[in-house]
């Protein structure tokens, strides 16, 4: 049963998170008393997601570290100078929302990424290291851009960043990893599957609870939220291509080019949203929470592109024999 639900689920990931988003929102005077919970839920979420990766699998991706190389550089320091211009450009003198455009694009890559990666064949295991590797190394790599990009025009405590990142993301990977490498293989893949759908619960569980918290700031639609919304969403796009193409520039194969598509595209939404609501003030969480409205759909399409894309690369191939 279990498992028939995780496929479901699966097959309805592109409207979990929009409509998580509307439910928080509608329902934001019933679900804010639950934010101390949004921790506990995201280590969850973490544990079960690292349940297909051990210590090996990390070896080996460090042996050839180019994919893992390019991934970090897009995620943690192309894609936030880029908000940052963005966001200076189109809200001068909104420090708030900068520093939200700067943060949706300096977190984590997104452990969901594991899902349309294995749907579209890409490559699982690079996939897995390079979230666990990220994951591992968010704690550090986050506070300090922010603090380099940001850090000047608003209070925050790098350190209490890093702590909490190191609870919720970087202690449930490494318990995750340890129980892949050290229990029985086919009790470790049943474990994975029988917490498989709870994390995606998981994962509508923590954006509607989030989207109550800010909800005053999404429930009035005008035309600077509509502006954020469309900032977000083609800087989403924007990050799926660099993505794209830094891995058809270095030459990598099929396989590894999807995973670093998906990878780079795709960010740990739901944990940017903890760290905002957690740290900053309410209205620097807006751009991340917007973006929690499209991520997967965005996936998605991404997915359906890259198909269409490889057809037509087989069909010239045969053509030309």
């Amino acid at each position: 049963m279990l498992s028939a639900v995780n496929l479901y689920l699966q097959k309805i990931m592109p409207y979990i998170t929009p409509a998580a988003v509307v439910i928080g929102v509608l329902l934001n005077d019933w679900l804010s008393i639950y934010v101390f919970l949004v921790p506990w839920i995201f280590a969850f979420m973490t544990f079960s997601g690292s349940l297909g990766s051990n210590f090996h699998d990390l070896r080996n991706v460090m042996r050839h570290p180019l994919s893992l190389i390019i991934c970090l550089v897009v995620l943690h320091l192309i894609m936030p100078l880029i908000a940052l211009g963005a966001g200076k450009i189109l809200f001068p003198g909104d420090e708030m929302t900068t520093i939200g455009l700067v943060l949706s694009f300096v977190i984590p890559t997104g452990i969901t990424s594991l899902i349309w990666v294995a749907i579209y064949k890409g490559n699982v295991v690079l996939t897995l290291s390079i979230i666990l590797i990220d994951t591992l190394l968010a704690p550090f790599i986050v506070p300090l851009v922010l603090q380099v990009l940001v850090g000047n025009r608003i209070e925050m405590s790098p350190v209490d960043i890093m702590a909490g990142l190191l609870w919720m993301i970087v202690i449930p990977s490494i318990l995750g990893m340890c129980v892949n490498q050290w229990m029985n293989p086919r009790k470790t893949r049943k474990l994975e599957a029988n917490l498989a759908p709870f994390t995606k619960i998981g994962i509508g569980t923590v954006v509607a609870i989030n989207s109550s918290a800010v909800a005053p700031y999404l429930k009035n639609i005008d035309v600077k939220l509509l502006l954020v919304a469309l900032t977000v969403f083609f800087l989403a796009v924007l990050a799926y291509y660099i993505g794209y193409l830094s891995g058809k520039l270095s030459g990598l194969d099929r396989a590894s080019n999807i995973s670093l598509t998906f990878n780079s595209g795709m960010r740990n939404i739901s944990g940017g949203a903890v760290i905002a609501i957690t740290y900053f003030p309410p209205p620097a969480a807006v751009p991340v929470i917007v973006g929690m409205l499209f991520q997967q759909v965005l996936a998605s399409l991404t997915g359906s592109l890259l198909s269409k894309r490889d057809r037509a690369g087989k069909k010239e191939s045969r053509s030309a024999g």
